[in-house]
């Protein structure tokens, strides 16, 4: 195992948390900036020439291959990140970005840029698959909504970034135009590489990897404290139960992902997807990637007004993402999820039947285009507040630790792949089906309501270790509502643990390999 150089330049303590969560969050500012810049290029002059005046079909696919390359980053982190560990992930997935980068910047063909964009998603993928698990493993449980879910809200600050210096590059004529934007994700990648050089290793990972003097050195540096700090000792202890409980059977393989162990492994890992699908099928893209064509084609703004509004309706996606930030461990996961798919539902709805008027003309089909505009400003701000960040805060949380850096590049893998769907039909639909298009994402929205509710169990202010404890003790969703409302009662979670040493060391075993054990301790 490849061991990353790592040097103390930040200390202990509060100096080194806020240099973890920087790092994070300038990754989180780079996906933003990757995925907000294509919006105002594809629209430029200069663009169209260089690369043909391609079609809608042909323009869709060189958009949504970067989240195809994104996808395939999802199963490189799949199948290495447990031998990298999460740091030399991060490395590698901004070397990716820089190679892509570099390559889209110098593109004259088409197959150039779609390749380029291929290489640039793959370290994405790697990246989104990688930082939201690294900021989860080394907070505490209180904050650790608030510090993943900054995240995703720098995931706006990046793409508010890309559409204004877009829309300040209009100006301007020749190649620069395109190429300037697309050439400054190298900058955001670099100052990446350079923190992670300075934070250390996930003390999970290498609790997992047998280097458990490390990791408790890494605890005590990131916490600022003593092995005999209680709240170092209560997550060491914890950690290490929760690692007893969970390889009790041994190594988990991919092929054992979707397991049907005591833990709840497969059914858990099937949640970090569906989460992921949720935040992708409700048609942010639509919006983020293709915002300015839709204000031009849908609502029939010129080029202009469609960039300036673009950028304006993206900030709100900024604003909205600043909610969660201060107020998820609050708030919890499932009822913002939910109110947040009806808030989404209904701002697609009320687009949908302004846009219908457009086909009859007149000023009132003017006034309801204009008024159109309006929802997708509500749809944004929702989508902040909302369904952005509890995504990438909740897959990393739900899994268990033996699985977590597998599971949670199957869970993010749902985001690129469903993403790569709705960018690669986006130009059709708005071409050919125009205001019907947003139906189809309404009732996507209104149906994740139900499911969040009977299938999404609450996480909130839980430790990683208790929520193991969630699936393992049974009926997890409604557990969850009433630990969340009442805390643990008297002999569940850790509380039962201690009463009952042993009864979890067969936790993950089949019904065989616990038979093989209670002989083997029967012999002893």
């Amino acid at each position: 195992m490849f061991r990353a150089p790592h040097y103390n330049w930040f200390g202990r303590g509060f100096k080194l948390r806020a240099a973890i969560t920087i790092a994070c969050q300038l990754a989180f500012i780079l996906f933003g900036y990757d995925q907000g810049v294509f919006s105002g290029i594809i629209g430029n002059a200069d663009w169209l020439d260089t690369f043909g005046h391609p079609a809608p079909g042909l323009e869709g696919i060189i958009v949504s291959i970067y989240n195809l390359g994104c996808f395939t980053g999802c199963i490189f982190s799949f199948l290495f990140c447990e031998q990298t560990g999460r740091r030399l992930a991060m490395w590698i997935a901004m070397v990716w970005i820089i190679v892509g980068a570099i390559l889209q910047t110098t593109a004259y063909s088409v197959p150039h840029i779609m390749v380029a964009r291929f290489i640039t998603g793959i370290g994405t993928g790697i990246e989104t698959s990688t930082v939201p698990m690294y900021q989860s493993e080394l907070c505490e449980a209180s904050k650790r909504g608030r510090l993943v879910s900054s995240e995703p809200l720098f995931v706006g600050v990046g793409i508010v970034i890309a559409y204004w210096f877009d829309y300040g590059m209009s100006f301007t004529s020749g190649p620069i135009a395109w190429r300037l934007p697309i050439a400054c994700q190298i900058i955001f990648a670099v100052i990446v590489v350079i923190i992670v050089f300075g934070v250390p290793e996930s003390p999970r990972y290498l609790y997992r990897c047998g280097r458990g003097e490390e990791a408790l050195q890494i605890l005590c540096d990131v916490y600022d404290g003593t092995p005999d700090d209680p709240k170092i000792a209560k997550e060491n202890k914890e950690v290490l139960e929760a690692l007893e409980i969970e390889q009790a059977n041994g190594e988990y393989r991919w092929s054992q992902l979707l397991k049907r162990d005591e833990v709840q492994t497969g059914r858990r890992v099937l949640l970090a997807y569906g989460m992921q699908f949720m935040n992708q099928m409700g048609g942010i893209n639509l919006v983020v990637y293709y915002i300015t064509s839709v204000l031009q084609i849908n609502v029939g703004l010129t080029r202009n007004l469609s960039l300036l509004l673009g950028g304006v309706i993206n900030m709100m996606f900024f604003f909205g993402s600043l909610y969660p930030t201060f107020c998820l461990d609050k708030t919890g996961r499932r009822n913002p999820m939910m109110w947040g798919s009806f808030g989404l539902g209904f701002s697609m709805m009320m687009i949908s039947i302004l846009l219908s008027f457009q086909s009859n003309g007149g000023s009132l089909a003017k006034a309801t285009s204009s008024a159109s505009v309006a929802f997708f400003f509500v749809y944004m701000l929702v989508f902040g507040a909302t369904v952005n960040c509890i995504p990438w805060v909740y897959v990393p949380e739900i899994l268990p630790l033996h699985v977590r850096a597998k599971g949670t590049a199957v869970g993010i893998s749902a985001n690129w792949i469903w993403n790569f769907f709705v960018v690669m039909i986006t130009p059709t639909i708005i071409n050919n089906l125009q205001w019907k298009a947003y139906l189809i994402f309404m009732c996507l929205n209104f149906s994740f309501i139900p499911l969040v509710y009977f299938c999404y169990p609450e996480t909130a202010n839980l430790t990683l270790e208790e929520i193991d404890w969630l699936f393992y003790e049974g009926k997890a969703v409604k557990r969850s509502r009433r630990v969340a409302k009442t805390g643990w009662g008297e002999g569940e979670g850790f509380a039962r643990r201690q009463n009952t040493p042993a009864l979890m060391e067969s936790a993950s075993l089949g019904s065989n390999d616990k038979e093989d054990k209670a002989e083997k301790t029967t012999r002893n």
